[in-house]
């Protein structure tokens, strides 16, 4: 990247800065609406022009999304590192964690899923009623039931 933001005088234009980051255009210009890209400056011809490090944030948003933040999260933290002067994020340690908590769940319901779909090939259910009313089946479709009902609701 360095050599392209030499070669642009320090400034590169949209095109450069997605292909740098590994995103398209599209995304690109979606990031800056939602303000999660500052407003970059035009060229006299009207071209948008982007430093170096807008190709920073850009791998930034698209780690932070991997991890499983939202766009929403990402730019609460990308705000909160702008305003930091050199001082460590408040507020980056409970979000990571609370997003492993958040990860630990859907595990945990990934576990259950997945047992009960082993459950349901290794027995041969071919009819999701007729197992579901079959006092045989090996599926746990009342506990199944409770654990979402458990949950609260889903809106």
């Amino acid at each position: 990247m360095n050599d392209v933001v030499a070669a642009s005088g320090g400034a590169l234009r949209s095109g450069q800065v997605a292909h740098e980051a590994g995103v398209n255009i599209q995304t690109l210009r979606y990031y800056e609406r939602r303000g999660l890209l500052p407003e970059p400056d035009r060229s006299p011809g009207g071209h948008r022009l982007y430093g170096g490090e807008a190709v920073t944030t850009l791998r930034i948003i698209k780690a932070a999304q991997r991890l499983g933040f939202t766009l929403d999260e990402v730019a609460e933290l990308l705000e909160a590192g702008r305003h930091r002067h050199g001082r460590p994020v408040p507020g980056l340690q409970e979000r990571a964690a609370a997003k492993l908590a958040e990860v630990d769940a859907r595990i945990a319901d990934l576990t259950t899923i997945r047992t009960a779909l082993v459950t349901a090939v290794a027995a041969g259910c071919d009819d999701l009623t007729e197992c579901a009313t079959s006092s045989c089946c090996p599926i746990p479709f009342t506990d199944l039931a409770e654990e979402n009902r458990h949950a609260g609701p889903c809106c």
